[in-house]
């Protein structure tokens, strides 16, 4: 538009450019192949067939799945070997010293530790793991580890409920015939009554925005609210305990832009646990069919510009009904 403008009050030299049928063919394919979900090969099917006689859905199954059947199929069935990231490493550390923090204060009739112990438990564990990282990012972890942390325990150490259960494993749960599974970072008790607590590091604004629940742009809903969902599903239903979750709070340890530190607590509905159930479901038949050899096609997968890179697609197919990409 602007150029037309231009051109009505100034010549502008310029010339047409004209592509020949096999250049815009070659382009036209490159085109589709971004967009077509790509299939492996089948065959590894006594191997698959031992692995899901076993299989329990846990939520990282559940989301790994709806993200892509081939990132779960990498993932959770066959478990590829992955180096830990700094980012991965740095939030193991964060939540060993959270949990060590806990427990010490159960061992010592409510009475948290100093930040200096806090520390300690920290330092102690980046030290363990030291080789997951480069000499400058190990340096910059223990520096951000140090302000983060302390900042975060002089935040809440006047705040945190000291009834809770902490690693909580939940086993044995089923749910219209399927069984699950969780490890949950905290519960915080009032009687009977459970918050879940789960700690995230790395952005809190990103974190907040996979609070959503099932929208136009995320019609599954985000990761971390089918997590508090399906945290709730868990609790409600462990066979050894009457408890019952009335919220899920997401604890975020690193500061925001404004270096305030943020909780956000969601309290579940009915919809909320309708809704995840059925994808539990949904996702569990689809599992058992062995409905994992495809992948969405989504331009930023992973795990499907893997397959076409090291051209391990046998077949590549058209987008789903589900309006994969």
């Amino acid at each position: 538009m602007f150029i037309a403008e231009i051109r009505e009050e100034h010549q502008l030299p310029y010339s047409a450019i004209s592509l020949d049928e096999d250049t815009i063919a070659d382009f036209s394919i490159l085109s589709l192949e971004k967009e077509q979900r790509p299939e492996i090969e089948k065959i590894e099917a006594d191997f698959i067939t031992q692995i899901l006689d076993k299989f329990v859905m846990n939520v990282t199954a559940l989301n790994n799945y709806l993200k892509c059947p081939l990132q779960f199929y990498f993932n959770n069935l066959v478990r590829v070997p992955s180096g830990k990231s700094e980012a991965t490493e740095f939030g193991s550390a964060v939540h060993h010293a959270l949990q060590s923090l806990f427990q010490k204060m159960q061992q010592r009739e409510q009475a948290f530790p100093d930040t200096q112990e806090f520390m300690a438990d920290f330092k102690w564990y980046m030290n363990r793991h030291r080789e997951n990282f480069t000499k400058e990012q190990f340096a910059r972890r223990m520096e951000q580890g140090e302000q983060v942390l302390i900042e975060y325990y002089n935040r809440y150490i006047n705040e945190w409920n000291r009834i809770v259960a902490i690693e909580t494993n939940i086993r044995h749960v089923i749910i219209k015939g399927i069984p699950l599974k969780g490890k949950l970072d905290k519960l915080e008790f009032d009687g009977r009554q459970v918050n879940v607590v789960d700690y995230k590091t790395g952005d809190a604004e990103k974190g907040i925005k996979k609070l959503s629940p099932p929208n136009d742009k995320e019609p599954h809903g985000g990761d971390y609210w089918r997590q508090a969902v399906f945290y709730k599903i868990l609790v409600d239903n462990y066979p050894s305990k009457s408890w019952q979750a009335v919220s899920a709070e997401f604890d975020f340890i690193e500061p925001d832009k404004k270096k305030g530190y943020l909780k956000e607590k969601r309290v579940i509905t009915e919809s909320d646990i309708t809704t995840v159930t059925q994808q539990i479901e949904t996702v569990w038949n689809k599992i058992q069919a062995r409905e994992f050899y495809t992948g969405c096609g989504k331009e930023d997968c992973r795990w499907c510009q893997f397959v076409k890179t090291n051209e391990m697609a046998v077949a590549l197919h058209e987008p789903d009904e589900e309006g994969h990409d």
